[in-house]
């Protein structure tokens, strides 16, 4: 999320929420075909010296996924399916389009919790299941290594699609990475302590589940010896 696009984002410090409807939350709920949007968006930054959180950067990646799928002579629809969740045994993951059939990957995905863990433990093992490579060598480093942007603005708290604990946000050691959904769903990877953690629940339910996944994480901690 360094690609320096202008959208209006809640997280922004300047965003002021008496003003237009945010680019962020429109990619979801705009009814338009969100690759075409987010590709058309004007420059703000130059590229790679300013992290933002907002959804443009992830939609223009899956953009670039499905010309590449499509280009291939692969069906769209079934490649996440075919290409990732049956190799890793995920079977509740569901993708949701927009209206114009485009997988909107940065937030409407909806899965089980063993699924989710099954996500993260590709991680953990380095973008390998049972000796097959899935994952690019090296690519698990990358998304979890803080972004340069992000650095720059002494938030390194962001990788490659995956949060960081960076500035300890969580009990846990700094290497941790967390795939984060609305509500406080949380898919926690600790590779220091061969970990990983899913915590998911109702939307409305987050106030109270966050200071507890706090809690269960540092209990964790201590539970869970670190690995040699």
């Amino acid at each position: 999320m360094s690609s320096g696009l202008r959208i209006r984002a809640p997280q922004d410090p300047d965003y002021d929420p008496s003003g237009p409807y945010p680019d962020h939350l429109y990619l979801y709920t705009g009814g338009v075909d969100s690759y075409h949007y987010a590709a058309t968006r004007t420059q703000q930054w130059p590229p790679n010296t300013v992290g933002r959180y907002r959804n443009t950067d992830p939609v223009l990646v899956s953009y670039l996924i499905r010309l590449a799928v499509e280009k291939s002579g692969k069906d769209y629809l079934s490649f996440p399916q075919a290409a990732l969740f049956d190799k890793v045994g995920i079977r509740t993951i569901r993708i949701e389009t927009d209206p114009f059939g485009n997988f909107l990957g940065q937030g409407y995905e909806v899965g089980s919790g063993r699924d989710w863990a099954r996500l993260g433990n590709l991680y953990l093992q380095d973008g390998v299941w049972k000796g097959e490579r899935i994952l690019p060598e090296g690519y698990a480093k990358f998304v979890s290594t803080p972004a340069p942007a992000w650095v720059a603005d002494k938030r390194p708290i962001y990788g490659g699609f995956f949060w960081i604990n960076g500035l300890g946000q969580y009990p846990t050691p700094r290497d941790s990475y967390y795939m984060a959904g609305a509500g406080g769903q949380t898919t926690m990877i600790v590779p220091s302590h061969d970990l990983v953690v899913v915590r998911l629940g109702h939307y409305k339910g987050e106030v109270f589940g966050a200071p507890a996944f706090r809690k269960a994480l540092a209990l964790l901690m201590e539970a869970v010896p670190r690995r040699d």
